[in-house]
C-alpha cells in the first residue's frame, strides 16, 4: 500500500512543478524575446539501505527552447528584432554581460537605454547613453544615430552601436531573470554578421496552442495522482477492517 501511495504523491508534486513551469510559458506567450522552458519527467530510484524497492518520479529541465519567435512590425524606432542568428547584449543586475532577445528599447530617467524589463543595453563600451535627440535610428548593424535637438533633417550624429553577438547554442543557460549567459564562460565578443530589423519585434516562441493542450494534460495527471492516492487509502481502511474482524 506504501508503494502505491508514494508513487502517486511523488507523481502529483511533479506535475505540480511541470504544470508552473507551463504556466510561466503561457503567461510569456506575447512577451517580446522570450524563449520556452522545456521539462522532462523521468523514473528514479529511492536511495537507501536495502534493494532498491521504491521509485519515483523526477521532473527535471532540460534546457530553453531557443527556436526564433515570430517577427511583428511595430513602426516604432525603437523597437528592433534580430535577424536570423544571434543575441543582444546588455547589463544583468549583478552587472555582468547577459543575452536577449527582447528588442523593446527604451530610455530611463538618466537617458540610458534599456530593454523594456529594465535592463542597460550595451554598446562598444558599456551601457548605451542617448543625449537629447530629435530622432533616432538604429541601422541594420546595431549602429545609433540620432537627429541632435535644434539641428536640421539631413544632420546625423552616431551615438553608439549595440552589441551584438552569436555565442554557440549549445552553452548558453538562461537564468531566474530571464537572461541567457554562456556557461563557464565570460564575454562574448561581439559580430558583426548579426543583423537586426529596426522597427519591429520579435515575439515568444512559445507556442499557445502547445502550452493550453499540456496543461490539460498535466491536470488530468494530477488528478489522476490524486485518486489513486484516495484508492490508497480506502484500501488501507479496507485492510484494516478486515484485520479487525479476527
Amino acid at each position: 500500500m506504501d508503494r502505491m501511495l508514494y508513487i502517486a504523491m511523488s507523481g502529483a508534486k511533479q506535475t505540480m512543478a511541470a504544470q508552473a513551469v507551463n504556466s510561466q510559458n503561457l503567461a510569456n506567450v506575447s512577451t517580446a524575446g522570450f524563449r520556452e522552458d522545456m521539462l522532462a519527467f523521468a523514473s528514479q530510484e529511492v536511495p537507501g539501505a536495502g534493494l532498491p524497492s521504491r521509485v519515483y518520479n523526477t521532473a527535471y529541465s532540460v534546457g530553453t527552447n531557443l527556436a526564433p519567435g515570430s517577427i511583428h512590425t511595430t513602426g516604432n524606432d525603437l523597437d528592433i528584432a534580430v535577424s536570423g542568428e544571434g543575441w543582444i547584449a546588455v547589463q544583468a543586475p549583478d552587472g555582468t554581460e547577459a543575452y536577449t532577445r527582447a528588442g523593446d528599447l527604451r530610455f530611463n530617467g538618466v537617458g540610458l537605454l534599456t530593454t523594456g524589463a529594465g535592463h542597460p543595453v550595451l554598446g562598444n563600451g558599456g551601457p548605451i547613453s542617448i543625449p537629447p535627440a530629435e530622432t533616432i535610428e538604429v541601422g541594420r548593424d546595431g549602429t545609433i544615430s540620432i537627429r541632435p535637438v535644434g539641428q536640421g533633417p539631413n544632420t546625423l550624429a552616431v551615438v553608439d552601436r549595440i552589441k551584438l553577438v552569436n555565442p554557440p547554442a549549445k552553452g548558453m543557460e538562461k537564468g531566474a531573470d530571464g537572461l541567457m549567459r554562456i556557461a563557464g564562460a565570460g564575454d562574448v565578443s561581439a559580430d558583426a554578421g548579426v543583423a537586426i530589423v529596426s522597427g519591429a519585434l520579435e515575439m515568444s516562441n512559445v507556442n499557445a496552442v502547445d502550452a493550453l493542450v499540456n496543461m490539460m494534460e498535466l491536470s488530468r495527471q494530477f488528478e489522476m495522482q490524486i485518486k489513486i492516492m484516495k484508492t490508497a487509502q480506502e484500501n488501507d481502511a479496507a485492510s484494516v477492517r478486515l484485520l479487525g474482524m479476527r
